[in-house]
């Protein structure tokens, strides 16, 4: 009789089965042959036992009938009748045939426990047409005990014993809850012995039916793989029987997905038995095959016994043949795995195989055949070598093609192809003219896939190419791409990025970009938590910020403070990245000084102090800060460079250790006075002069330390020193021909009359009643301001400056420190320069700490060497500033020996001196000289 069987969709002659069912009520016909199976089952027992107990007696009346019947048959034997010869009684010790009908499971499943084959048999027989009927019967099954009884029987010595077991367990093991029974059971090794090859095919069937069942669990491909079940599956793909093939396929498609299972399959070389089911009449036996070759294709061993056995062939004639389009999507599956190699490539290619492959991915009309046949091209794509053979058969055009395709798909598989394909240099430049608007519509779709596979197209194709950048900001891509930096999908995010950073690379389009928010926006990607958004949208920021506007939007919209926190990342290229974008923010001042409030600088320092975290960017971006705080710079390294300008509002607070935080000057100015050095300030910008009834005037007047008297006076601003403050007297030796100019200017003021010289005297050193003033810090704050420095750069401008020689504008401009400073000093008078108390009394005037330099009349080596810095940086003369130990401090300047002067072809080196500031002030020390030695050092 033929029955389907529902695990494999094929048709087969069962001689041992019944065509009936086992309907409802359950009923089982089985003949009890010995008294040991009655005793075995209990229910059984009871049955019998109920019929004994239910047993009516004879009454009276029938038994006189029957002794009255008896009486006649004797007489009938005695008047010479022919009497019928009884049969013979069986022996007393051999138990009568009983037949009996069941109508309880639980009743078949306990005579699993019989020793009679023919009750195991047909139990066994019963229980799988009972599974059959659905998956409750597998879970009543479970309950009732029956899978331990029938493992039992899986070595049972009777064959059809053992192969009715086996078709049950073929069955059963769909049940994920008789799965995990079994699998703690480890019967997978009694089942693997089914497959032996003397074995009947329908236990073939069964028993690689129970293992497809069972391998779909990683704990079951283990043991099935360490018990040997690969070797007979793959000689069972050659049995004659279809339902054979079927599972043995399927339960190597489930195998293979472990990598070792795969080693296996090239080890006993599986690929020829499966592509011969490729030639199968069932479909879904084809469609197995398939997908185990699209599995073990992913190897490059498969891949080439494939190709040996003509593998490639039967999948092109599979794609030419309509009947087949069911099988399509797999077959291109495996086609796109062997692809990979070139010499793959080459072989379709010189078959014509590549050409129909791209003539079948852009005519056919089914979605997602055309997916993934595009998705085939986009795997082999990805070798450089393909890539040429690709773009030989014009592959580009069919891309373009393919970007219009009305599958979402299709558009996603053609992005992919052409970034892949925009490695290569001719594609990119293929892309030039066209191909670059429809990637660009593309970014515009609601599809996330769509603009994910659309945006890096686009990041490829404008890397290094600025002429694609063009094209795809002429095609409007700068909004669509801005808008992207705001979805939820980081890999978009991170490609949206990458076009801008490659636009950005020319100042139009960042110019466009920036009047697109671009700054605004990308502050979202930076605060994201993927690590490779990050680093690009850092990496955009780089690209973007080396415009003064855009690095302004960017502070203001509070993109520093995120950019900050990327420089702690433990990811070295977000690490990296974030530094260099700190690096071109940080080339102003403002944005300088914001980011080292926000602790850049001091992260920037623990970075390079690691040999594993720092990188060139993260040094470049700590001096870059240094460079334009120079404050900060000069009181952590102690050297400002003849390149490094002091601004205005530079300070000097001493030498701080590194990782220190230096307060601001306006936190110092409203410390008030205090027993710590002074802080020294340059600054030459007048300040703004308010009203004199407010608040703000009588700040600005105290903290100057100016009158409004002196103000009206209209006086040339030379301060209001120490009330103390003594006259410059020279107490060193002669000076130099310059300085002694200066003391002659100085002395034909003294030439005045005596009065008017006491008059002078006594206004310059009238104490200046200052009215201590609390500084409130929630209000804004300005840099004191400093006439008597102002008028000394008016000074030196209008008598150095047009002074052509070098050396001889060095020499005069240390002489005007000097005489500013309170000249010359004897060095074995030095520790007589009561320079201290001066400086006290001018904080002690000011009310503060802070105190701008041409306040100092008295000044020390550091003062004298921080104001030579100042003027020398004004007028264009290069000076290094340098701090020593105790108060020391110096400059350095280059010069060119004037005797090489005039020699043609001929550039020696600049010499390098130390500017004499204290003792002989104007001479040159020529440096690691012993006199430059003893300037520097006590």
């Amino acid at each position: 009789m033929e029955e389907a069987n529902p695990t494999s969709g094929c048709r087969r002659k069962r001689l041992w089965e019944d065509e009936r069912s086992w309907q409802s009520p359950s009923c089982c016909y089985i003949q009890l042959a010995t008294l040991e199976t009655l005793v075995t089952s209990h229910w059984v027992r009871s049955r019998i036992l109920l019929q004994l107990k239910t047993t009516r007696s004879p009454s009276p009346e029938e038994r006189g009938r029957e002794r009255a019947g008896a009486v006649v048959h004797g007489s009938q034997g005695r008047m010479g009748k022919k009497v019928k010869k009884e049969a013979e009684p069986p022996p007393k010790d051999v138990f009568d045939p009983l037949t009996i009908e069941s109508k309880k499971a639980a009743t078949v499943v306990l005579m699993l426990n019989s020793t009679e084959e023919e009750i195991l048999a047909k139990a066994c027989e019963a229980i799988y047409r009972f599974a059959l009927k659905g998956e409750e019967n597998k879970a009543t099954l479970l309950e009732l005990g029956a899978v331990e009884p029938l493992t039992k029987l899986l070595t049972h010595e009777d064959k059809i014993v053992r192969r009715n077991a086996t078709m049950v367990f073929g069955i059963l093991a769909s049940n994920n809850n008789v799965k995990k029974l079994l699998r703690e059971l480890d019967i997978l090794s009694s089942v693997i012995a089914q497959l032996a090859p003397e074995e009947e095919v329908i236990i073939h069937e069964f028993a690689s039916l129970c293992l497809a069942n069972m391998s779909v669990e990683y704990t079951s491909k283990v043991q099935i793989f360490e018990y040997g079940g690969m070797e007979p599956l793959i000689r069972l793909l050659g049995s004659p029987d279809p339902d054979v093939k079927k599972n043995s396929i399927e339960c190597i498609y489930n195998l293979v997905q472990d990598f070792q299972c795969r080693l296996a399959i090239q080890q006993f070389n599986a690929v020829p038995p499966i592509l011969d089911l490729l030639k199968s009449e069932y479909p879904v036996i084809q469609l197995l095959a398939l997908k185990t070759l699209g599995i073990i294709t992913n190897d490059r061993e498969s891949r080439v016994m494939l190709r040996d056995c003509q593998g490639l062939d039967q999948l092109l004639k599979i794609l030419e043949t309509k009947e087949f389009n069911d099988l399509h999507i797999e077959a291109l599956a495996v086609l796109a795995n062997c692809l990979e190699d070139v010499d793959t490539m080459q072989l379709i290619q010189q078959a014509g195989g590549l050409k129909k492959l791209l003539a079948f991915a852009e005519n056919t009309t089914f979605p997602d055949i055309q997916k993934n046949a595009t998705k085939a091209i986009a795997r082999a794509a990805y070798d450089p070598e393909n890539r040429k053979i690709l773009h030989e058969q014009e592959v580009e055009k069919c891309l373009i093609t393919l970007l219009g395709a009305e599958n979402d798909g299709t558009k996603v598989a053609a992005a992919e192809v052409i970034s892949a394909m925009s490695e290569s240099l001719a594609s990119k430049e293929f892309f030039n003219t066209q191909g670059i608007p429809q990637i660009v519509q593309l970014l515009r779709s609601e599809n996330d896939d769509i603009r994910e596979a659309a945006s890096l197209a686009l990041a490829n194709l404008t890397t290094a190419n600025q002429v694609n950048a063009n094209a795809a900001a002429e095609a409007d891509a700068i909004d669509a791409l801005i808008n992207i930096l705001s979805c939820k999908r980081d890999k978009a995010v991170a490609n949206a990025a990458t076009v801008l950073t490659n636009m950005a690379t020319q100042e139009p389009l960042r110019m466009v970009m920036q009047g697109h928010d671009v700054m605004r926006a990308i502050i979202q990607p930076l605060s994201s938590s993927n690590p490779f958004v990050q680093s690009k949208a850092a990496l955009t920021v780089a690209a973007v910020a080396c415009d003064v506007d855009a690095r302004i939007e960017f502070k203001n919209a509070g993109g520093l403070e995120p950019l900050v926190e990327l420089l702690r990342s433990n990811n070295d290229e977000v690490r990296k990245q974030a530094s260099w974008a700190v690096m071109v923010c940080a080339s102003d001042e403002p944005t300088s000084a914001e980011l080292c409030k926000l602790g850049a600088l001091e992260i920037l320092e623990e970075i390079n102090l690691s040999i594993r975290r720092k990188n060139n960017f993260s040094e470049a971006a700590y001096k870059r800060l240094l460079t334009n705080n120079l404050s900060l710079k000069y009181c952590q390294t102690g050297y400002l460079s003849s390149d490094d300008m002091i601004p205005d509002g530079f300070y000097d607070a001493g030498r701080i250790n590194p990782g220190t935080k230096l307060l601001t000057l306006k936190e110092f100015a409203l410390q008030g006075p205090s027993d710590r050095r002074a802080i020294i300030l340059i600054n030459s910008k007048p300040s703004f002069i308010s009203p004199p009834s407010t608040t703000e005037d009588k700040f600005s007047d105290s903290i100057s330390g100016r009158s409004s008297s002196s103000h009206r006076k209209g006086k040339a601003s030379t301060g209001v020193g120490s009330p103390t403050e003594e006259k410059s007297e020279s107490t060193g030796q002669t000076t130099t021909s310059s300085s002694k100019s200066f003391v002659k200017e100085r002395g034909s003021r003294k030439g005045k009359g005596k009065k008017e010289e006491e008059k002078n005297k006594e206004e310059e050193e009238t104490p200046v009643p200052c009215k201590a003033v609390e500084l409130n810090p929630d209000k804004e704050w300005c840099l004191p301001s400093d006439h008597d420095f102002c008028n000394y750069i008016t000074e030196v401008s209008k008598t150095i400056l047009p002074m052509t020689n070098l050396k001889e504008q060095i020499e005069t401009l240390a002489e005007f420190v000097a005489g500013k400073m309170g000249g010359p000093v004897s060095r074995e008078l030095l520790h007589e320069f009561k320079w201290e108390h001066h400086i006290s009394e001018i904080e002690f005037q000011l009310k503060s700490n802070v105190v701008p330099i041409g306040y100092i009349k008295k000044g020390t080596f550091y003062h004298r060497a921080l104001l030579f810095k100042a003027l020398a940086d004004k007028i264009g003369i290069g000076a290094t500033l340098v701090r020593g130990e105790y108060n020391r401090a110096w400059n350095e300047v280059k010069l060119v020996d004037e005797s090489y002067k005039g020699i043609t072809g001929l550039l020696p080196r600049p010499e390098e001196f130390i500017v004499d500031l204290m003792y002989e002030p104007g001479t040159l020390l020529k440096k690691r000289s012993r006199e430059a030695e003893l300037y520097k050092f006590i």
